[in-house]
Order: C-alpha cells, then structure tokens, then sequence
C-alpha cells in the first residue's frame, strides 16, 4: 500500500507500522463486550478510561492492568467517536451478538500490523485443514527476522492464533483446524464499509481482501449485502450489471472527501 493511501487512512481510523498489541495480547474480545456493555455508543476516549482504569468494568485485578488493557484496547479498536472505523463498529454491534467475533477481528486487522501480517496464510488454508503452532511460529520469525526472541515469538503467535479462533476462522484448542466465521449482514456490511474506505465502490467492493474473511462465495455475498440492505444497515442495489452500495450516515462530510482523496490514490 502506497504511503500517501496509508496516511489518509490512518485519518479514518487505520493503523500502520511495524508494531501493535498482538505482541503481548489477543484481539482482547471478551474484554471489548464488557467495556461496549458497559459505556454509551457516544462516549470519549476519557469516558472509556474511566470505565476501564476508575470503574475497573474489566475486572483487572491492579491498577497497572487496568492500565494496559486501556492503552491495548485503544491501539486495537481506537475508542474514539472521531474514528470511523470504530464509529461504524459501535453502531453496528449491538445489532447481533453472533456477528461481534467478525466485526473485531476486522478492527484488529485493520489497526494492528502485526495480526495483519497473519492474514494472507490464515486464509490460504484450507477448510479443515490443520494449523500448527509451529507454522504460525515460523511465518512470524519469517515476517520479522530477528526482532523477537525465541519466547516472545512463542506468545505472539499463540496471541494470534488465539485471535483467529475467537473469530472462529480457526477451531479446536490444541489441535486448531481452518474453519469459517459466523457470517451474518452486520458483518457483511461492515467489511463492505471498510472496502469502501479503502477507495471501494460498487461490485469492487465485493472483491476487496476483506471479503475472503467470511469464506462464501460471491453470490452468497450479494445475498448478505441485501439482507443487510433491507436491515438497514446499508443500501444496497444491483440491477443490469450495474451495482450501487452505500453508507448513509456513516461518515462526516470531511470524512467523505478523504475516502475520495484515497480512491485517487489507488
């Protein structure tokens, strides 16, 4: 991704780099439920520290991991009304329990490089097939070469793989197998959206990397993308050869222009 693409998108909600959270933690999905339970789809970044470090809705044992799960949650999900990305995951989230394992992992592979760099082999397998803690050890020690120890990989790749299981794009506990995530409309609408915010429009967006998340094939996408319509969760239509989805309300008008702005870059 060209860097110009990759500064606008941060301004939308993307995070780049070389680091992210899932060095030390998962995508963190039981603590996310229990901190969205607990606060207003409006709150700020000062109303979820409270929640977290004040309130201790986590249930954090000491201040210090009240702390870090503050600052791990943030990287991962932004906690900011000013993010789109994660602006477009609280309003979608209560909608359906069973679609919020999809809906964070998308924001995790979004906002954390070091995940992103699993996605490519996670979803080269095949249905069924096994993944082994050795493989996804040394896909990592591959993708960053000496940069962390012989343990610390260790965790970063249990820390990832158990991030592909809670969204159940993997299965079992020790033995974890490919398999496919619940797909449900919110899920499909929010993957369209952040397709859409990459510079994605019309049947482009049923193409996008993000749609190999869900594991269906292209008719069943157009089936969720019209459930999802009808919903309301977005608009989408499809009439001879010509397809028109988008999202009323989900961005500001300066938010809009910098979706524009990276579509010309592409």
């Amino acid at each position: 991704m060209k860097e110009p693409q990759q500064e606008l998108l941060s301004r939308l909600g993307f995070r780049f780099g070389i680091n992210g959270p899932h060095a030390a933690r998962t995508m963190m999905l039981d603590d996310l439920r229990a901190l969205l339970a607990h606060t207003q789809a409006d709150a700020t970044r000062a109303g979820y520290a409270t929640a977290i470090v004040t309130d201790n809705v986590l249930g954090k044992s000491t201040k210090k991991a009240r702390e870090l799960a503050l600052r791990y949650l943030g990287a991962l999900y932004g906690l900011e009304s000013s993010n789109a990305v994660f602006r477009a995951l609280r309003r979608l989230w209560p909608l359906d329990e069973s679609a919020q394992p999809v809906l964070a992992l998308a924001v995790a592979l979004a906002r954390d490089p070091l995940l992103r760099s699993s996605q490519e082999f996670m979803l080269a397998q095949p249905q069924g097939g096994l993944v082994t803690r050795e493989e996804v050890e040394a896909l990592l020690s591959n993708n960053y070469p000496g940069r962390f120890t012989a343990a610390s990989i260790k965790s970063f790749a249990q820390n990832v793989a158990g991030t592909w299981t809670a969204a159940g794009v993997l299965v079992g506990h020790r033995r974890k197998t490919r398999s496919a995530p619940a797909v449900r409309p919110e899920a499909i609408a929010f993957l369209m959206f952040l397709g859409y915010l990459e510079g994605r429009t019309g049947q482009r967006l049923f193409s996008s990397e993000w749609m190999r998340l869900l594991g269906v094939s292209p008719d069943e996408l157009e089936a969720l993308a019209n459930s999802a319509s009808h919903r309301g969760l977005l608009v989408f239509m499809s009439a001879g050869g010509v397809t028109e989805v988008r999202f009323p309300g989900y961005l500001t008008a300066e938010e809009e222009r910098i979706r524009q702005e990276v579509s010309h870059v592409i």
